[in-house]
């Protein structure tokens, strides 16, 4: 699919004016099925079969030797995008119009290293629990086996969007 021209955007990113008139389940539904532009971080992880319900998201990825950091293992910031991206769109999906979030802080722990032998993995993001200023959220990533790698937890903060004229 393509992306929707009247979208209007800024760097490539939805302006904060859209964003703004949908409900958080539309934005993020509009940016997996590629009717709101992808996020540009999202390009260095390249995520595919990705879904999202109310308080629950799913990315699918693969990591690959471009993922490498110079010990010869994945960058585990591969697995940071992945997680921050999964818990903010979980929380997002939760939000009505004229919401938004920002990430206070994370913390995440791996449990396996990732090679590009590794294979498909998913990434899983759950709201824990969303109120009118804070919400906090959960992700893990597993492998095709569901072996867990890594997972993490969120505080994200929750805002009203700005109002444009």
């Amino acid at each position: 699919m393509t992306e929707n021209p009247t979208a209007k955007t800024e760097y490539g990113v939805t302006s904060m004016e859209v964003m703004a008139s949908m409900s958080g389940l539309d934005f993020v539904r509009g940016i997996f099925a590629h009717t709101l532009p992808e996020p540009p971080i999202m390009q260095t992880v390249e995520p595919f079969d990705c879904t999202a319900e109310a308080g629950h998201v799913v990315i699918h990825s693969v990591p690959g030797l471009r993922h490498y950091n110079p010990i010869g293992s994945v960058h585990g910031g591969y697995a940071a995008i992945l997680l921050d991206s999964a818990m903010g769109l979980a929380v997002q999906s939760t939000l009505p119009k004229g919401s938004g979030y920002t990430t206070m802080e994370f913390k995440i722990s791996f449990i396996r290293g990732m090679t590009k032998d590794t294979g498909k993995i998913r990434t899983e993001g759950r709201t824990l629990n969303v109120g009118r200023r804070a919400a906090t959220a959960e992700a893990r990533i597993t492998d095709d086996k569901g072996k867990l790698l890594a997972h993490a937890t969120t505080t994200c903060l929750v805002f009203e969007l700005p109002k444009t004229a």
